[in-house]
């Protein structure tokens, strides 16, 4: 396709780790993420043309996960030297923890693979968008690429491999997302993590991260309840975040199947069993953050099962 004009494409949001499965699970999210708008360009290669709601961020194809990862798929195909354009319309903050890098990096490989007719299928295109978002924060995980790009709640089997399942969701489920004003990277979140895990704590979270693989499958909502519970990641994390303990406590008294951090922060999220009870959580937050003088925004959303897709 050519002409000023060129193609649309949006890939969402996504809340990576779900509490128990720290960069192998991620669910996309409707109503946030990024576009991208492909065109043929003007001169060999290519080149990120502008980007819209974020001047900050570099136009540097090697610097921009939008443009690494199209680059990368160009580079499969022996196609560098073809004249193609992109704009980024960056709708997402970065540093929210809900996988703004990995909606870039989805956004700009999808739309320059519709924009060749479609060489690649959306799984052939995981190991492209995921070697674009390792860029912003320097490890190679798909926790928020796989589910941005493919859609549902996604489980990397092997993180390395890029090999997954896509997980059944059960109907109704509502997510519930809170983004505090304040900016956490990733690379800093991830910095602070300790490498040593203990047997018991192991042993805990793995039984935690197979009761919610089976309460997906068998649609067993208390099973879920019990297993959405991280014992490692989140007790290191929850002191960036201001108040969490008391907002969690809040959700859960909500009745909230779980409560956690979204990614890396700042963003946090619950899955609900249905709108009463999202729509009530985001209400007593909302009030308690306001009284606390904390500026936010709450966004209540379904799971997106279709992941990247053209306008």
């Amino acid at each position: 396709m050519s002409g000023s004009v060129g193609l649309k494409v949006f890939a969402p949001a996504t809340v990576a780790n779900l509490a128990v499965g720290y960069d192998i699970l991620g669910l996309a999210i409707d109503g946030i993420g990024d576009d991208v708008i492909v065109r043929k360009g003007s001169q060999n290669g290519l080149r990120i043309n502008k980007i819209i709601k974020n001047k900050g961020l570099s136009l540097d194809i090697q610097k921009n996960t939008a443009g690494f990862a199209a680059q990368q798929l160009l580079k499969s195909l022996n196609l560098e030297n073809e004249p193609i354009e992109i704009d980024l319309i960056k709708n997402m903050k970065i540093g929210t923890g809900l996988g703004s890098s990995a909606a870039s990096a989805v956004a700009g490989v999808f739309a320059v693979n519709e924009f060749l007719g479609k060489p690649y299928s959306k799984p052939e295109l995981l190991r492209f968008a995921t070697e674009g978002e390792q860029i912003a924060d320097g490890s190679f995980h798909a926790d928020n690429v796989a589910p941005s790009l493919l859609g549902g709640i996604i489980l990397l089997t092997d993180a390395e491999k890029l090999e997954f399942v896509k997980l059944p969701a059960p109907p109704g489920i509502k997510v519930v997302i809170i983004h505090p004003h304040i900016e956490i990277l990733t690379r800093d979140s991830r910095s602070i993590l300790s490498d040593d895990v203990s047997l018991n704590n192991h042993i805990k979270q793995s039984a935690n991260l197979a009761g919610f693989i089976s309460a997906l499958y068998r649609t067993d909502l208390e099973l879920l309840k019990r297993s959405l519970d991280d014992i490692i990641i989140e007790p290191q994390r929850a002191g960036l975040i201001p108040y969490f303990s008391e907002i969690k406590h809040l959700a859960l008294n909500e009745g909230v199947l779980g409560f956690s951090i979204s990614g890396a922060g700042p963003s946090m999220f619950a899955l609900c069993s249905n709108s009463v009870i999202a729509e009530n959580t985001v209400d007593k937050i909302r009030s308690f953050l306001k009284d606390n003088n904390v500026e936010s925004d709450f966004y209540i959303s379904n799971i997106n099962h279709e992941g990247a897709k053209r306008y």
